[in-house]
């Protein structure tokens, strides 16, 4: 049986191997036409790609793209690296992880300014995420070989028991707004069980993209163990439909998902989709009003707004609105708007031009269909900035709803029962995190069963941890990530039976 597989992989690699020089076209079927229609179309593409400060709005580096004949070569050399990194035993494995958390610590101040030069968090929340990195691979480096012993199972044969084994080259698109928690997230569990890894991150983050592989390897991972590959759309799709990767894990819009999962699907990939959110944050009648108040600022203005699992809709029990919409604009009114690189900045830019002009056209629209708007009193004049703002009067198709928010708006529903809360809770195509504020915690509970979410927090803003699994319901994905069921997500788990 491993003979078998030994030469199934061989295949693989010399075949990707021949393809990187260009000796073996890509599989005939349904596929051909894809392949062919994309280059025809390469020459239209950009030749590269721009890292640019959403604050100063300068130009910082400038990414070639790889070509066709790097990217396929880059491929045949990850396949060879998977042939060898599957044998290392899980204990070398996370020794290997524990020194990349020395790395990510040693290096924090560094690879933080570079997250917040390129995407305009604030720096205090750059180096929470980088350090957030190092506790997971610590996390991980620990439970590794528990998460991954085989699970022996009595039945009437001599033994039964359950293997996890690694799939080989897993392909991961990740979005920029953790740049790198996201990428981290996925790629330290997904190489303790074995595999190796592509990472095809944001367009607007390749300085980033470069420093993860750089992590990696000053941490010790033999070559090509984690890459990161600078290709457009057309080659990520193009990796999946020619078979050159094994699984795929993306994080990012539901358009991307959408595609993605399709490409996935006609190849019979694995595929793990995180995906947008609208986040319910549910404040009941008999709530710490002031605490979810403060709380609920902090929670939408978490980098800017730009998360997922930032609370997004905020749900509030008529006899409590008028007191909970005092304390949040006070919280709002105290945060700092301003230059992502100073220590007391709160609320730092948006990341790109195209996030602003859609925050814009959301907010023009409640205003064009009767809402009030508040703003906390902020102003910077340069810089890609969007002072927040709390929409109260909303109706219920309103884009600042209907659609996903990513940035600073706050819309501010009213209601009259804990039944009508969670009924507009869940009035939404999303289903990724949500939370429930009472001083009941029973009854916050028995609400937090009701809600159609992969997350539900109690007095308290969603936040992810190594330890909890993560991931939604709905439109908000498929799949897990974290703790053992993250690890299991890119494994074979097979069954072994033994007869006398």
């Amino acid at each position: 049986m491993a003979g078998k597989r030994q030469k199934i992989e061989n295949r693989k690699l010399g075949t990707q191997r021949a393809r990187a020089k260009n000796l073996v076209p890509p599989k005939q079927g349904v596929n051909t036409m894809k392949t062919a229609t994309l280059k025809k179309k390469t020459d239209q593409r950009p030749t590269r790609i721009l890292s640019i400060n959403p604050f100063t709005e300068e130009v910082m580096k400038k990414f070639p793209l790889m070509s066709m004949v790097e990217l396929n070569g880059q491929v045949g050399e990850s396949r060879a690296a998977y042939l060898k990194w599957r044998q290392v035993p899980v204990a070398d494995r996370a020794a290997l992880m524990k020194r990349l958390a020395e790395v990510l610590r040693s290096e924090k101040r560094r690879y933080a300014e570079l997250i917040t030069s390129e995407m305009g968090k604030p720096i205090r929340e750059a180096l929470a995420e980088v350090e957030k990195c190092a506790v997971l691979a610590d996390y991980y480096a620990a439970n590794a070989e528990q998460f991954l012993r085989p699970e022996e199972i009595r039945t009437e044969a001599k033994k039964s028991y359950v293997m996890y084994q690694p799939l080989g080259i897993v392909l991961a698109v990740m979005p920029w707004n953790f740049p790198f928690w996201q990428a981290f997230r996925f790629a330290v569990p997904a190489l303790l069980a074995g595999n190796v890894a592509l990472l095809k991150h944001a367009s607007n983050v390749p300085q980033s993209a470069m420093a993860i592989e750089e992590a990696f390897t000053k941490a010790g991972l033999p070559a090509n163990v984690f890459k990161t590959v600078l290709i457009d759309v057309p080659e990520t799709l193009r990796l999946i439909d020619d078979d050159l990767v094994d699984a795929v894990s993306l994080t990012g819009s539901n358009r991307a998902g959408e595609e993605i999962g399709a490409h996935a699907g006609r190849r019979i990939k694995k595929v793990v989709l995180e995906l947008g959110g609208s986040d319910p944050y549910l404040v009941l009648d008999d709530a710490d009003v002031e605490k979810a108040g403060r709380t609920a600022a902090n929670a939408r203005m978490i980098n800017t707004g730009q998360s997922c699992i930032a609370a997004k809709r905020f749900i509030v029990m008529e006899s409590v609105a008028e007191e909970f919409v005092k304390h949040f604009v006070a919280r709002l009114r105290e945060m700092k708007l301003g230059d992502p690189m100073d220590e007391t900045t709160d609320i730092g830019t948006v990341a790109r031009q195209d996030i602003l002009d859609n925050l814009k056209e959301q907010l023009r629209d409640a205003k064009a269909k009767g809402a009030r708007v508040l703003d906390a009193g902020h102003l910077f004049t340069k810089g890609l900035f969007f002072a927040p703002r709390v929409v109260l009067r909303t109706k219920p198709d309103m884009k600042v709803l209907t659609e996903e928010v990513f940035g600073p708006i706050a819309p501010i529903i009213v209601v009259k029962s804990e039944d009508e809360a969670v009924r507009v809770a869940n009035a939404t195509q999303f289903g990724l995190g949500a939370s429930v504020w009472s001083r009941n915690t029973d009854r916050a509970e028995k609400v937090a069963s009701q809600i159609e979410a992969g997350t539900v927090t109690i007095n308290d803003m969603v936040k992810s941890d190594p330890r909890l699994p993560f991931g939604g319901v709905k439109k908000s994905g498929v799949g897990r990530e974290m703790s053992h069921h993250g690890l299991l997500e890119f494994v074979n788990v097979k069954t072994v039976v033994v007869r006398e």
